[in-house]
């Protein structure tokens, strides 16, 4: 079983909605962003676990849900719930494109899921295997994480999670997010998520406005390389989108960087390759083909 490579629609936005609220459900295809997560996990109370799958199972049977890059997160595992909900999703005619497994510990974690989906898929008559993405947010998921990059072939994504995260380590909590005392962590899953080719993704401000600190916290995940963020707010999809979608003249130079290289090669391979004073290489072309990929999407 393989994961055919992620959409090549970007993720620069990824608003998660409580999966809970049907009101707020129905209105989330319509919000703008890039990804909706439903959040089956911290969003939902322990004693409307079921309930709350349940009123997911029946949003994602509307019409407006179709076309709509989605994805889920389930409880965690260890938790009376996981299995439920992950063997719920996979039997979806309309299932999400991936799941958001959070509390991701180390590859363990993400092998009990994967056999979840293998047998709900088989018994749903599926032939396209569900996705996973992987929420980091504790100290153990941070000190395995290279290890969980590359532990399966469902896994399409790493996710950044500040709040569960800041309990784990001890960390003081705040929407403002002290940008510095977060930089080795985002550091480490961007170069888990690099080496293993698939996608970095900052976890939300803890906050709902577009202010400073949000502003801050955003253009320093871009800056760094993350391929998006997660909102928590409808209000910070937009601020996202652009923040995240390159500039006119980024996008030029991104295909110019390309065209220039498909030419030498087509040209026999010659060697030194330049375009505009800078030297050209293979690192060069997937630096623009990561450009290319956040541009927004057509239509």
């Amino acid at each position: 079983m393989s994961i055919s490579s992620p959409s090549p629609a970007p993720r620069r936005s990824c608003l998660s909605v409580p999966g809970s609220s049907a009101a707020m459900l129905a209105k989330a295809p319509s919000r703008g962003a890039d990804e909706i997560v439903i959040d089956l996990e911290d969003a939902v109370a322990i004693s409307v676990k079921d309930e709350a799958r349940e009123t997911v199972v029946a949003a994602l049977a509307e019409p407006q849900w179709r076309g709509v890059r989605t994805s889920v997160r389930v409880n965690a595992p260890r938790t009376p719930w996981c299995h439920l909900d992950v063997m719920a999703l996979a039997s979806l005619p309309n299932a999400p494109e991936t799941i958001v497994v959070p509390k991701v510990e180390s590859p363990a974690d993400l092998a009990f899921v994967e056999r979840l989906l293998d047998g709900a898929e088989a018994a749903a008559g599926r032939t396209a295997p569900m996705g996973v993405q992987a929420l980091i947010e504790n100290a153990a998921g941070v000190a395995h994480v290279t290890e969980i990059a590359g532990s399966s072939p469902r896994l399409v994504g790493l996710i950044l999670g500040y709040a569960d995260l800041s309990a784990s380590l001890g960390r003081a909590r705040g929407a403002g997010a002290e940008l510095d005392s977060w930089l080795a962590i985002q550091d480490a899953v961007l170069v888990a998520a690099r080496a293993h080719d698939i996608t970095a993704i900052d976890g939300p401000y803890l906050g709902v406005k577009v202010d400073e600190g949000f502003q801050a916290a955003a253009e320093r995940a871009r800056d760094m390389g993350f391929d998006g963020k997660w909102a928590i707010h409808p209000a910070q999809v937009a601020a996202l989108n652009e923040l995240f979608t390159p500039t006119d003249e980024e996008l030029e130079h991104a295909r110019a960087v390309v065209a220039a290289l498909e030419d030498a090669e087509r040209e026999g391979g010659r060697g030194a390759v330049a375009l505009d004073g800078q030297m050209l290489d293979e690192a060069v072309r997937i630096a623009a083909l990561r450009v290319l990929a956040r541009a927004a999407p057509a239509g």
